[in-house]
């Protein structure tokens, strides 16, 4: 589940043949039982109404949990461009040849930053993330050895800024990594078997009844792509754009 979540196309249409199947075997169940009494048929259709809004329920707050995720992203990409700008801009209260070396380096780790948010393809990814701490451990280096020579409030707040532009690094990549819990996608997926299979064991047989039986598997498999999509910082319609690295990156001429 958890590498399926990741591809929000493919989760949906596993999800809506699981569904469907669900929806046959209910049918099935129907035409292999007695015919209900009234009293028992009335019982389903509350147990029916009671599974679905329950569904409903949870799939209201996996859509909530995905966009405040997806929101913390965007904010996040955002403090990481304005802390990389202002360590550019802080930089230059250093010698020239430090500041020279600290920007050049800035604008090679404000190149990877973007990749980072670009990139889809997971190898390449890694050697994204190799070149990027490679690349936070010079800047460092190349702001502590002036700091180090002459530490003076001027290099103490260079070295504040750098600090908050490897801090904002670490906090993007945790809120990539922040996903929606595999538990409450098991539990989605159970309730929405349980209400298929209910579903398809109330409706009456035929053709007609069949082609019914498709609606619902299909609504529920909508929200579960959406879901993911929202979800999946990378492989989804909807993803965070950089945006803001981008329009730094064009301001200092990368």
């Amino acid at each position: 589940m958890e590498n399926l979540t990741h591809y929000p196309l493919l989760l949906s249409t596993a999800v809506f043949v699981a569904l469907w199947l669900a929806s046959l075997v209910g049918s099935w169940m129907r035409r292999r039982s007695p015919k209900p009494a009234d009293e028992q048929t009335e019982d389903l259709g509350v147990i029916l109404g009671a599974t679905l809004t329950l569904l409903a329920l949870i799939i209201g707050f996996s859509v909530s949990m995905a966009s405040s995720r997806y929101d913390q992203r965007k904010s996040l990409e955002e403090a990481e461009a304005n802390a990389i700008g202002t360590e550019i801009m802080r930089a230059d209260l250093l010698p020239p040849a430090d500041a020279a070396k600290v920007q050049a380096l800035l604008g090679g780790y404000l190149d990877q930053r973007i990749l980072f948010y670009i990139n889809r393809d997971d190898t390449q990814r890694m050697q994204i993330d190799k070149l990027t701490n490679q690349l936070q451990a010079d800047l460092w280096a190349a702001v502590r050895a002036p700091a180090m020579a002459e530490p003076t409030p001027v290099a103490a707040l260079v070295l504040a800024g750098m600090n908050d532009v490897i801090n904002s690094q670490g906090y993007t990549q945790a809120a990539f990594w922040n996903r929606i819990p595999q538990a409450a996608w098991w539990l989605m997926v159970a309730i929405a078997l349980c209400s298929n299979v209910l579903f398809g064991y109330r409706s009456r047989s035929g053709m007609s009844a069949r082609k019914i039986a498709l609606v619902l598997p299909f609504l529920v498999s909508i929200a579960f792509l959406l879901i993911a999509d929202i979800d999946a910082p990378r492989h989804g319609l909807i993803h965070v754009s950089p945006q803001n690295l981008e329009s730094l990156a064009k301001s200092i001429g990368r």
